[in-house]
């Protein structure tokens, strides 16, 4: 099961990412645990990595597919594997799908957290209050400003790959604003007869 999460910031990905990860035995991969572990492996790509790193300079789409591609081709990712984070621009998609392609994969579903921008700040704010109360520390992340930002930031870069995956109808959006429980089972549903199969497997 290969699975591409897309949703703004706060909208849920990672607690249904490791729902799927417990359920389906397979690996949650973030681009920059992957990053780092390529560069302290010394891989070819992260050697080129690190290089341009160490120059102050931006990893390129390239040398990021590259280190994915590499991370999807370990032994725990057989069965699959889901990837949050990853692809923020139609570039990276499209760099995906023929680093997927030439190795004979392809992804199983793209699953899209939809929420409401004003209700997932809202949301965001309550949590915020509710760490405060108990005494606490806010996380940067969940501040309303910084918030604010990146949700424009994933309108503006990210949201487009949501467009470029239902054009070949891979996507699936999900109605992330229900409760936790209810967005699984949409999951769950949206993938199908697969994900029952993957989960009796995963379970032997």
């Amino acid at each position: 099961m290969r699975i591409v999460f897309l949703g703004p910031p706060g909208a849920g990905k990672g607690t249904q990412a490791a729902r799927l990860m417990q359920r389906h035995g397979i690996p949650q991969l973030s681009t920059g645990d992957m990053l780092r572990a390529a560069v302290k492996a010394g891989t070819p790509v992260g050697l080129k990595a690190k290089a341009v790193m160490e120059a102050g300079g931006l990893v390129s789409d390239a040398v990021v597919v590259g280190i994915v591609a590499e991370r999807i081709m370990e032994p725990d990712a057989a069965r699959g594997f889901i990837l949050d984070g990853f692809p923020r621009t139609v570039a990276q998609a499209e760099a995906l799908d023929l680093a997927l392609e030439h190795r004979g994969l392809r992804l199983d579903a793209v699953l899209e957290l939809e929420v409401d921008p004003t209700a997932l700040v809202a949301r965001i704010e309550k949590r915020a209050a509710e760490t405060v109360a108990a005494g606490g520390t806010v996380r940067p992340d969940d501040k309303p400003d910084v918030l604010a930002k990146r949700l424009e930031t994933y309108r503006e870069q990210t949201a487009p790959v949501s467009a470029y995956y239902a054009e070949s109808g891979r996507l699936k959006a999900i109605d992330g604003m229900v409760p936790i429980d209810a967005v699984s089972q949409a999951i769950d549903a949206a993938l199908g007869d697969r994900a029952g199969r993957d989960a009796a497997v995963a379970a032997q």
